[in-house]
């Protein structure tokens, strides 16, 4: 390299610029995280909602910031490459004492390729892989918040070693009755901790920052004892507004796994350094993939890169391939996979059945909408792509095929590199977490037969969780348009959630109807539609006749959920919305709630709360 170009200002400038562009963000990004606590406090419900809506944009628009800044100041398209790879060396050095180092190596990447040509993509140009390494990172400044603390209880006061815990997190509200609360807790973690004895080292940590998402707050931390550590989280409620109580006691991987599941809204958590934060949750779900740990903080750029390098990873350790996706296929949107691989991959048709009324545009601002929306546990989080690049070897060729039938302007296959070596290059894709089709799902139970006792018990299980899944979208504001059971998945925590949203609409833009009883005989022969349907018109009876085919499904639906097919329903929970209610969500069941009996605040029979503005929602997973 010149050396010219190794001393050259115009790099350290670059170099400077990228990392204030990115410093600004994340102050930004903290700034919004931060104030969540104080919008808890105050109740402020529809505050905390567009807060969630709005700090998604800010990667964005921070990433145009800053490309506009390089073009404009110092022609950055017009560069050679070799001062390109010395902005990366500076930039390198930048971020040897920095907080946020990992976040800020995706941020060089989102600008940088946005200026460079596709064939810059790697490692001497962009962070293909990290530089800097971000274990045991911790603020050097002595009077900062750490990460988490440790609290060590004496022997036999548990309860206060909580109390203090509770307190620690100075909230501007009063506790209803902190000392209750206390012993409750106490008293479920010792019932999680069974007959152990205490050892000298027994301790609770917890992270110092509360969680915030929704109308909740969620203290996370994990018990050690010995070589047992057991996760927990306490989730706070306002018993009234500005009165708070601990609503529940979540143990273990699997109620920690649902609470930071991918269907549900990003938590708002004022973080100094994320990956210590990562790290702290890793050690309480080491199965949950780091990815979708910085998903759930709100850090979706990361999460991303760190999905990709993974998917490539994966690649590079396995040889099966790509295939169309099992399951009835959609009408707008093309699915495949890698058997291997909990995901799936979603790319949009070039064109639609005439049943299918709409744009490319328009399916992806309906994705959109899903992104910036509370998911409430039943809608499935989504990462977009453009030009992902894969060797044409791991493709099944009948799945070639059908892109090239399909969506052809979304494929490429070329030697790009030169280098001999075929690559399938898809424009545009959606990734999310593979889950089992609801209808084939419900297949197994009709193949099972109705004597299969553990088959009927499935059976009821996911007609029960379809309707408590459209119902929790309504809570929330969202019509899921097409209700079949195939735009419906399963998890592996037997959660159903929805996956298809092409078709979905606030239900506040939705107009509910009845039938209109027909006028003649002949009308009522007809089998033709003999009244007038205007674009946003919704006839909820006529949901039956494609949704309960089976005598079996139609049987435990109308014991669960006959209320869908009533106007009424849909009419009441589109005026509730429009007064401004805000129901709460939250990812735990009422066996993890503290005092539920005594509370008397088990939630309605129907799984919405049709009579307060704050109903809880509880999870069936």
């Amino acid at each position: 390299m010149p050396r010219q170009v190794l001393d050259s200002p115009l790099a350290h400038d670059i170099a400077q610029a990228m990392i204030d562009g990115f410093n600004r963000h994340y102050r930004l990004f903290r700034t919004e995280s931060a104030r969540a606590k104080h919008r808890f406090e105050t109740c402020d419900w529809h505050g905390q909602q567009r807060a969630q809506r709005e700090r998604i944009e800010f990667y964005d628009l921070r990433v145009r910031e800053c490309q506009r800044r390089l073009e404009r100041e110092f022609k950055a398209g017009a560069q050679p490459m070799a001062l390109w790879q010395q902005v990366k060396l500076l930039y390198i050095g930048m971020l040897l004492r920095h907080q946020q180092p990992e976040l800020a190596e995706t941020f060089f990447n989102s600008v940088t390729t946005r200026i460079l040509d596709r064939n810059y993509f790697h490692n001497d140009f962009i962070f293909v892989r990290p530089a800097i390494s971000t274990e045991y990172l911790e603020t050097e400044d002595a009077h900062a918040k750490r990460t988490y603390q440790a609290f060590y209880p004496a022997a036999g006061d548990l309860h206060e070693t909580v109390r203090a815990v509770l307190e620690s997190f100075d909230l501007h509200c009063r506790f209803e009755d902190l000392a209750r609360d206390a012993r409750r807790v106490a008293a479920a973690m010792h019932a999680e901790l069974g007959a152990e004895r205490p050892q000298p080292n027994f301790q609770i940590q917890v992270l110092t920052s509360l969680f915030y998402r929704n109308k909740g707050a969620y203290l996370v931390g994990k018990l050690i004892n010995g070589f047992h550590e057991l996760p927990f989280a306490l989730a706070l409620l306002h018993h009234e507004p500005g009165v708070l109580h601990v609503d529940a006691a979540l143990f273990g991987e699997e109620d920690l796994s649902i609470l930071f599941s991918f269907s549900r809204a990003y938590f708002m958590v004022d973080m100094a350094i994320p990956s210590a934060y990562v790290q702290f949750l890793r050690s309480l779900m080491p199965r949950k993939p780091r990815a979708e740990l910085y998903n759930a903080l709100g850090l979706a750029k990361q999460g991303k890169n760190l999905f990709y390098r993974d998917l490539l990873w994966h690649l590079r350790h396995s040889t099966d391939k790509f295939r169309i996706a099992p399951g009835i296929k959609g009408m707008v949107m093309l699915v495949f996979d890698l058997p291997s691989l909990p995901f799936v991959f979603k790319i949009i048709r070039d064109w639609y059945p005439p049943a299918k009324d709409t744009t490319r545009e328009q399916v992806r601002g309906k994705y959109q909408l899903v992104k910036r929306h509370d998911r409430v546990g039943r809608m499935a989080d989504t990462m977009e792509f453009s030009l992902l690049a894969f060797p044409r070897d791991r493709f099944e060729d009948g799945l070639i095929a059908e892109v090239q039938q399909l969506a052809p302007s979304q494929l490429e296959i070329s030697d790009r590199d030169g280098d001999g070596q075929t690559e399938v290059i898809i424009a545009h894709a959606y990734i999310e977490r593979r889950m089992v089709p609801l209808n084939l799902y419900l297949q197994e139970a009709f193949d099972a037969g109705a004597d299969d006792a553990a088959a009927g018990a499935r059976l009821e299980h996911a007609v029960i969780e379809h309707g408590n899944a459209i119902k929790d979208l309504v809570a929330a504001n969202i019509f899921p348009g097409d209700m079949l059971w195939k735009n419906f998945g399963v998890t592996r925590h037997g959660k159903v959630v929805f996956y298809d949203y092409d078709e979905i609409e606030y239900l506040t833009d939705c107009n509910f109807r009845r039938v209109p009883a027909p006028r003649n005989e002949e009308e009522e022969m007809s089998g033709e539609v003999w009244y007038s349907v205007g674009k946003h018109d919704v006839f909820p009876e006529t949901f039956g006749p494609f949704l309960l085919g089976n005598p079996r499904v139609r049987e435990a639906f109308m014991r669960h959920h006959a209320d869908l097919l009533d106007v009424d329903f849909w009419q009441r929970n589109k005026e509730r919305i429009q007064r401004g209610e805000v129901i709460d969500f939250f990812p735990y069941g009422a066996h993890r709630r503290l005092g539920a009996v005594e509370q008397d605040t088990d939630p309605p029979a129907d799984g919405v709360g049709a009579s307060a503005p704050t109903t809880l929602m509880e999870s069936s997973e």
